[in-house]
């Protein structure tokens, strides 16, 4: 069956293929291999600028000319590498003999042909260009995020002062706001961007087992370390890894990995949230011309896009976890199980991108139902027991506590009226007893407002 967008297996190339089209020219085979070109042919220059005496310094053109083979790398270019590889059956190899192929017709290239993929072993040009594919992908994630951050700050600003009855243990409890309740999520979110944002992105380029045994042994004069970190460094903007077996142990991809999945976790935690105030009435969402919320009920707006960005991030943080737990372990100097597993970096970035597609959508269709939320809260006077219960500790009233939990605990009908007739009974002073009796529900949101501003 030929591929399609109608027949593909996974459906981040068929069904949700429009929104995962940014990370195809990140994470795809095309991607890796260009990746690999540019390693392999910024190695060569950066040889050639070091001082071998077999090797002369590649001049401007030479330079140019090599740059170009990544810059300029075409699928066809990509299907000439794997077209070798189907004899080479080594990808990297692959890539070595395709670059030799294309400086062939060049003499000062071809002089120095031998060079591409010089001391290096296929790991050296392997965890660059993955390196080099998650710097990438992590820059499109983040200003993802970013911009729901935004949402969020912005909808804690704009509901600040709105107060909400909060449910603890899905129960009645003291007031917040909505602007508040959205806030702490803009906060956590903050923090976990900042922690994606600061993960250092490693790579090494030491040699088969991490020693430099080939550079030495062929040029024992020369600082290979030094050189190794700055063409990392300077020439890849990546950095040095000063202790590797054959591969990069992969632990910044761990860490990489569960910052992500630490978003993914606080996304899944709002869609539930904002799914549950759905269901309460405190947000419609916004209608579509032509949507229909179900085959057989027509009334139905279905809070389908928070169930869709739950599920996705769901599957993403099944990629991550198994890729963070699966990858800094390799047995002895290394072993191919992370080679195969490294190819699913962007199923899990693909999933997270729907799912955060669907809470954009989802956040987008909101509209605040205030008559709703106030409703809610003027039935609910029983949450001002703490308060009440709080001031007569403050004067030594006894037993305030249980004496607040005989009168409200489990019982219906608790009104205004029961607690100002409660309130008058106490041998308070008469401005903390005037305070009470003016506390409403509405009213009782203590800093909420003024935490949801500074968001």
């Amino acid at each position: 069956m030929e591929l399609s967008a109608l027949t593909a297996l996974s459906p981040l190339d068929g069904r949700y293929a429009s929104q995962t089209d940014v990370l195809r020219n990140i994470f795809s085979e095309y991607a890796f291999m260009r990746a690999r070109v540019r390693v392999e042919t910024e190695w060569l220059i950066a040889l050639s600028e070091f001082g071998l005496p077999e090797l002369k310094n590649i001049s401007d053109h030479g330079k140019a000319f090599l740059r170009g083979l990544a810059v300029n790398f075409s699928l066809e270019d990509c299907q000439a590498v794997k077209d070798i590889e189907k004899t080479t059956n080594h990808d990297v190899k692959a890539v070595e003999y395709w670059i030799k192929r294309q400086v062939a017709h060049d003499e000062e290239l071809a002089r120095a042909s031998e060079f591409v993929h010089f001391a290096c072993t296929s790991e050296d040009i392997n965890n660059t260009s993955h390196a080099i594919m998650l710097k990438e992908g992590r820059a499109e994630l983040v200003s993802f995020l970013k911009k729901i951050h935004a949402t969020l700050a912005d909808f804690a600003h704009q509901w600040a002062d709105v107060p909400m009855l909060a449910r603890t243990h899905g129960q009645h409890a003291s007031p917040t706001t909505v602007g508040k309740e959205f806030s702490v999520f803009a906060v956590r979110l903050q923090r976990i961007i900042e922690a994606i944002e600061t993960v250092k992105i490693l790579a090494k380029m030491n040699g088969a087992v991490g020693n430099f045994n080939a550079h030495l042994i062929a040029y024992p004069e020369y600082d290979w370390e030094g050189f190794a970190k700055k063409v990392v460094e300077t020439r890849l903007g990546l950095h040095f890894d000063t202790h590797t077996t054959q591969i990069q142990p992969h632990d910044y991809m761990a860490e990489l990995f569960q910052e992500i999945s630490r978003a993914n976790t606080l996304f899944i935690d709002l869609d539930r949230d904002v799914w549950g105030y759905i269901s309460l009435g405190y947000f419609h969402q916004k209608l579509k011309a032509g949507e229909v919320g179900s085959s057989t009920m027509p009334h139905k707006v279905n809070p389908i896009d928070f169930e869709n960005s739950e599920g996705n991030l769901g599957m993403a943080n099944a990629f991550l976890n198994h890729l963070a737990g699966k990858l800094p372990i390799s047995r002895w100097q290394r072993d191919l199980t992370d080679s195969t597993v490294l190819r699913n970096m962007g199923v899990a970035f693909g999933y997270c991108f729907v799912g955060y597609n669907a809470l954009t959508r989802g956040l987008g269709k909101l509209e605040i139902n205030l008559p709703g939320i106030a409703s809610d809260l003027d039935g609910a006077w029983e949450v001002l027991a703490e308060a009440i219960q709080t001031v007569m500790r403050r004067y030594g009233i006894p037993k305030p506590y249980e004496q607040l939990k005989a009168l409200t605990r489990g019982k219906e009908g608790i009104t205004e009226q029961v607690l100002a007739d409660f309130i008058q009974t106490l041998a308070i002073p008469d401005e903390a007893k005037d305070r009470l009796l003016k506390l409403r529900p509405s009213t009782y949101i203590g800093k909420a407002a003024e935490l949801a501003r500074r968001a």
